[in-house]
């Protein structure tokens, strides 16, 4: 899953410029979220990113994999950040579910259904030949569930319960989004959000502690 704005490579930077370093991941990131790890190389990387290729193998000598690594911690970091915005202005757990599928599916209309989850386009061209890149997406989506779970547990929601919640939000959502993506349609995500909604919501309720 993925914000819904993104840095493109060679943009100004309206708040200075970024170090050569950031700028690789960057670059590494969007190309490896539109393209997949395998047809992303890093001469276009370095190229996309202003720097030479020197640059790159200096920040990261082991090439492409360990840049990889890199762009999967990025794109749960930019993730996180939005994550806990919409679940924080949201108070129903059901309601802030609803602000991150109408968020998604914003982000993909605004790219023309480019950018959908950087974590998993990177990922999953390499599933079973390059564990380094799997753990790093493992990480990201078990923090992603860890947040979702604290939110649910905030409403009252045991904390068992709470974490399979957390668990079915993340993978319907990774799963609608990619179907947005593919055909082109806000639908997938909003109904799915829609659903997790009615889910959350009546658990949240039920299971709200009395004061």
């Amino acid at each position: 899953m993925k914000t819904r704005t993104r840095h493109t490579p060679g943009a100004e930077e309206p708040q200075g410029t970024p170090g050569t370093r950031e700028r690789i991941v960057r670059a590494a990131s969007l190309l490896m979220q539109r393209q997949g790890y395998d047809g992303t190389g890093i001469k276009q990387i370095a190229q996309e990113a202003g720097a030479t290729l020197g640059s790159v193998y200096h920040f990261f000598p082991g090439g492409k994999q360990e840049l990889a690594v890199a762009a999967v911690h990025r794109g749960d970091e930019e993730f996180t950040v939005i994550l806990r915005e919409l679940l924080d202005g949201e108070p129903d757990p059901a309601e802030a579910v609803l602000a991150v599928t109408r968020s998604l599916a914003e982000g993909l209309r605004e790219s023309d259904w480019l950018d959908g989850c950087p974590v998993t386009a990177t990922a999953l061209g390499t599933a079973g030949r390059l564990p380094d890149i799997q753990g790093a997406a493992s990480a990201a989506f078990i923090h992603w569930q860890e947040i979702f779970e604290a939110k649910l547990r905030g409403s009252g929601v045991p904390a068992d319960e709470a974490a399979e919640l957390a668990v079915t939000v993340v993978c319907t959502l990774e799963g609608a989004e990619l179907c947005a993506q593919v055909t082109r349609d806000e639908r997938p995500l909003l109904t799915a959000g829609r659903q997790l909604a009615r889910l959350l919501g009546g658990t949240a309720r039920t299971d709200r502690p009395d004061h």
